[in-house]
């Protein structure tokens, strides 16, 4: 008999001539029917080409065993860890993932909520889109009380799990190493501050300069997109004013490759005139010229950490619940600040 991609049980039923009760019951291993009914319904199976319909299966036991995953770029270091993190954790649980990507795009992002809803994932992990500011589209998942976690960049108005970094540490002790090192007119490049990581960031950063009593001027705080285009126009603003500073920390390390290229272009010398922290810990990082001081934080930790949660409320049948996740976070110094 030919192969057909759409072989059913019944298929198999009819070429064996028995009941397709009796070949289902087969392919489950089921007790009641013989070793050899089980042998010989295994061998047409494997001879006509059939595969099991696990969507349909899973349907009719109202659980598809998959998650869905929302991000904002794949290319960005953190998010592709977090991924992996998401994905090896899922699969040891016998989950499957569908990733969409928002290009921090909201109505992209919205679009990925309804292909996912359709999709009828089991519960959905997400990192909202850079310029997301109404999140409406979400309520798909929590008015239906389907489980929804968010990481990194989250939603406090959402009663749901959330899985971040100590952000506010991690501009703590940037700030303070840079301090440290003898800096004493401090620049911040932030993110949006709709968005709680960087309004974190932000604070963290504050507190160290209260903190070692230094002034705290409003033109060395610059909210920005952290690309890098709009990392070249916050260094260009910075390090062309009347009176520049002598470091930034940049929210992204992105941003911070952008200042360090600009700097160099403009022969200002990085660290001694110059001393620039990142935060991430991008690959490239290490490999800049000179090397990249970062705030390290583990987007593989943090993927696998949601993952985790979101399966333990799926499993246990919780539905959406609030708890927020802290991860720590640690200072890498190279030579971008390593002052003399």
């Amino acid at each position: 008999m030919k192969k057909d991609n759409n072989i059913t049980i019944h298929d198999i039923a009819k070429a064996l001539n028995i009941s397709g009760s009796t070949v289902s019951r087969a392919l489950n291993n089921n007790s009641r029917i013989s070793d050899k009914t089980k042998k010989a319904v295994r061998e047409m199976a494997n001879k006509l080409g059939y595969q099991p319909n696990a969507l349909a299966s899973n349907l009719r036991t109202s659980c598809t065993k998959t998650i869905g995953v929302i991000i904002p770029r794949i290319s960005r270091y953190f998010f592709s860890s977090a991924i992996t993190g998401i994905e090896e954790f899922a699969r040891k649980k016998g989950y499957n993932v569908i990733i969409c990507q928002s290009n921090d795009e909201e109505e992209r992002e919205a679009d990925c909520v309804q292909t996912l809803f359709a999709s009828r994932v089991d519960g959905i992990i997400s990192s909202v889109a850079i310029n997301t500011t109404n999140h409406d589209h979400y309520k798909t998942f929590t008015n239906r009380n389907i489980p929804l976690v968010f990481f990194d960049r989250i939603v406090d108005e959402l009663e749901t799990c959330k899985v971040v970094v100590d952000d506010f540490k991690g501009g703590f002790i940037a700030a303070e190493h840079l301090i440290s090192k003898g800096c004493k007119r401090i620049a911040h490049v932030s993110g949006p501050q709709h968005l709680n990581i960087y309004i974190n960031r932000l604070q963290g950063y504050l507190k160290a300069m209260r903190k070692h009593k230094l002034v705290i001027a409003e033109d060395l705080i610059l909210e920005s997109s952290l690309t890098r285009e709009d990392g070249l126009l916050c260094a260009k603003k910075l390090l062309e004013s009347a009176n520049p500073p002598d470091a930034i920390f940049a929210a992204n390390d992105t941003t911070a490759l952008s200042i360090i290229l600009y700097a160099k272009e403009n022969n200002i010398n990085i660290p001694e005139q110059l001393a620039v922290v990142g935060f991430s810990n991008e690959p490239f990082s290490e490999y800049l010229s000179p090397s990249l001081t970062t705030i390290e934080q583990s987007g593989f930790n943090v993927g696998t950490k949601a993952t985790e949660l979101l399966l333990d409320i799926i499993s246990n049948k919780t539905g959406n619940k609030q708890e927020t996740i802290v991860l720590p976070v640690n200072l890498l110094e190279r030579e971008s600040s390593n002052r003399k």
